[in-house]
């Protein structure tokens, strides 16, 4: 009595077992394989922020570089920050031609550089770049001591050939006929 009662038990808790067994099947055929990882490059940028006259003639340049890396940590973007602070003469009182009392502010000026998720793409990279440029403009009218200040504020997704140089941004001087450019160039360190 006791074989028959346990040859039903375990006809009964079969389908059960074969079921939970089959939907776990189902379910891995259905989650997708992960993608591979990439493994980690690293590359130099080298960002050239060009000054052209009328003519297209680079006037003045200056160069800045960094280190990125591909790979997992991609959300931790690299920044290049240089600048001075000028005084701006914001209140204050004279007697005669001597001032007595000043209240300044000041303004930074100079370049910040940001790259963030950067990745590659064939024999290309691409990342995510926001440049900010600010200068003192030249004075143009000897009665104003207050400095003018340029700015040029870039922000899109890039992809550059590595190791080839390549404008990412350009801009037209509002007070003259030059231009300003920023050429990065990345080259992959093997």
């Amino acid at each position: 009595m006791r074989k028959i009662a346990l040859a039903c038990c375990f006809l009964l808790l079969t389908p059960a077992f074969a079921h939970r067994a089959f939907a776990q099947e189902h379910a891995k055929a259905k989650t997708p394989a992960a993608a591979p990882v990439q493994p980690a490059h690293y590359y130099h940028l080298k960002f050239i922020v060009e000054q052209l006259d009328a003519a297209g003639k680079i006037v003045n340049s200056r160069s800045y570089l960094t280190t990125i890396s591909t790979g997992l940590h991609l959300f931790h973007p690299t920044s290049i920050s240089t600048g001075s602070r000028v005084p701006i003469l914001t209140g204050g009182y004279g007697v005669g031609k001597a001032l007595v009392n000043t209240q300044l502010q000041y303004i930074e000026v100079g370049i910040d550089i940001e790259v963030g998720h950067p990745q590659e793409n064939g024999d290309k990279l691409a990342f995510d770049l926001t440049a900010h440029l600010s200068s003192v403009a030249a004075a143009t009218d000897p009665n104003i001591r207050e400095p003018v200040i340029i700015q040029n504020k870039w922000q899109s997704p890039v992809l550059i050939p590595v190791g080839k140089p390549a404008v990412v941004f350009k801009s037209d001087d509002l007070n003259g006929k030059g231009s300003t450019q920023i050429v990065v160039t990345a080259t992959r360190i093997e």
